[in-house]
């Protein structure tokens, strides 16, 4: 058995598994909320403008990965209409509960089920669409994911991740100050837990910059891979369509 960075910490890949799930456990509650405190309600819009170039239409099949609370699950399924597909998955089981219970209080049922990215149990070539929002640096093997989710698309099947990645140079002090220094102290205010927001803030900083990731989703099949970066490089939402 290998060994993988949880964090800045080096540790064991099976016991990588079991600390991502539980600072996902701990979130879970609290996780909008956090969301909405921690980028100034900015991630709405990274979201909505993953929504606007996924560009689904009625009648879409769409796999949601690491969709935890279910905001582009609930977004897609509104574009999908009668005649199409949501999928709503996620590997930790409090983040997926909290995203089921808010799906159905908006009046969406759709399929919801616990699954690994590195293992998905679906057939080959079934679904237009596939994303993975802030989910694929807590993977991992991020090259096996991006495989599978290759396999699972139809051809010119179209991939989307959005993803915390390089932040531009003018900006990095601050942004290392802020993620270092307020969000942990943010996360153990509103959340009573700032040791998980240190991890999420050293995951971003472990995660692969948007060239890198541009290399990777290209030697996991994807013949066309472009990138947009959002609010200075804080985010970026890689767009990759299969060969």
């Amino acid at each position: 058995m290998g060994s993988t960075h949880f964090g800045f910490e080096q540790v064991d890949e099976q016991d990588k598994a079991r600390r991502v799930r539980g600072v996902f456990d701990s979130v879970a509650g609290n996780y909008d909320v956090m969301n909405d405190l921690m980028s100034a309600g900015l991630h709405r819009a990274w979201k909505a403008y993953t929504v606007m170039v996924a560009n689904v239409r009625e009648g879409s099949r769409v796999l949601d990965i690491a969709g935890g609370t279910g905001d582009l699950s609930l977004a897609f399924a509104r574009k999908v209409g009668e005649t199409g597909v949501v999928v709503h998955t996620d590997i930790n089981q409090a983040m997926l509960g909290v995203g089921r219970d808010r799906l159905i209080d908006a009046g969406v049922s759709l399929p919801t089920l616990v699954c690994d990215a590195e293992q998905l149990p679906f057939g080959d070539n079934e679904f237009d669409v596939v994303t993975v929002a802030f989910g694929l640096r807590n993977m991992t093997h991020k090259d096996r994911a991006i495989k599978e989710m290759n396999r699972v698309l139809k051809p010119r099947g179209k991939l989307l991740v959005l993803e915390f990645s390089k932040v531009a140079k003018p900006l990095a002090k601050a942004y290392d100050w802020y993620s270092f220094k307020v969000l942990p102290r943010l996360g153990q205010w509103v959340a009573g837990d700032g040791q998980s927001y240190r991890y999420l803030a050293e995951s971003i900083r472990m995660h692969p910059g948007q060239e890198a990731l541009k290399t990777l989703m290209k030697e996991g099949g994807f013949g066309h891979v472009d990138y947009h970066n959002m609010t200075g490089g804080v985010v970026a939402l890689h767009v990759g369509i299969k060969c």
